[in-house]
């Protein structure tokens, strides 16, 4: 399937103009706060509208500005977990997850939801509203709302990045397992080179506003292609920097 995205946005005296591509892989969107990546998810999704390009899953296109073309948010088959989560505090978790597929028919949308707890091993915690779950459960309850309408593409906005370290390494491998089991695009928001080398099948590294480096993980940390990307790079271990090393695990 696959996603394509060329974005011009200026907003508040900041200029935002990118372009890239991913198929059937998960790209992170890696750099420092500020430059532009989570602009980047809004106006894929649909949040924010930019003045100039293109957003296109495989074929289908869900925002072109030559063409007037601007479909609602509600209406792209895209799954958003948010750096907050921003679960419902009021709804017990089963309708949390629910609330991610108003579209689908009510006999459809409960087997799904049913699908959806047994895959993130939530199954017991349907009654149970987000305070009274730990943090990589109520992780799993929001990718578990993304996912029930069964999308395109899966957008992630650093929502690891308010845990703790222990938790943030087992969350990592779930990401892995959730891309085993619905394989579509996933696109990975962060500022943490651990975190990119670790997922990525493909990063993209912004700077102010623009891409200053597109490639694997061996490409990116062989040759980091500016100053920024090299101190990007040298947060990881520098066995991870060799060439030949194409993937990162921590255990």
């Amino acid at each position: 399937m696959g996603l394509s995205v060329t974005l011009k946005k200026k907003v508040n005296g900041f200029s935002l103009d990118v372009a890239w591509e991913i198929g059937d892989e998960l790209g992170v969107l890696l750099g420092y706060s500020g430059s532009g990546k989570s602009m980047t998810l809004q106006m894929i999704a649909g949040l924010m509208i930019p003045d100039e390009g293109f957003v296109r899953s495989g074929s289908k296109a869900y925002f072109d500005s030559s063409e007037d073309l601007d479909t609602p948010p509600q209406a792209r088959n895209f799954g958003y977990v948010f750096q907050d989560l921003a679960l419902f505090p009021h709804m017990p978790i089963m309708r949390n997850i629910l609330f991610g597929a108003p579209e689908v028919p009510k006999y459809e949308k409960l087997l799904r939801a049913q699908e959806m707890m047994d895959a993130f091993r939530l199954t017991g915690l349907e009654n149970r509203y987000p305070s009274e779950i730990s943090g990589g459960q109520k992780q799993r309850v929001a990718f578990a709302r993304a996912l029930i309408r069964h999308p395109d593409v899966l957008l992630l906005d650093e929502p690891f990045s308010a845990l703790d370290q222990p938790l943030r390494i087992e969350m990592r491998h779930f990401l892995k397992e959730v891309r085993r089991r619905f394989e579509i695009p996933v696109i990975f928001v962060t500022h943490d080179f651990n975190e990119a080398a670790f997922l990525a099948d493909k990063i993209i590294v912004y700077s102010q506003g623009g891409i200053v480096q597109m490639g694997s993980l061996a490409q990116v940390s062989a040759q980091p292609a500016s100053p920024e990307v090299e101190s990007l790079v040298k947060s990881v271990a520098p066995s991870l920097r060799a060439p030949e090393e194409a993937m990162f695990c921590e255990e």
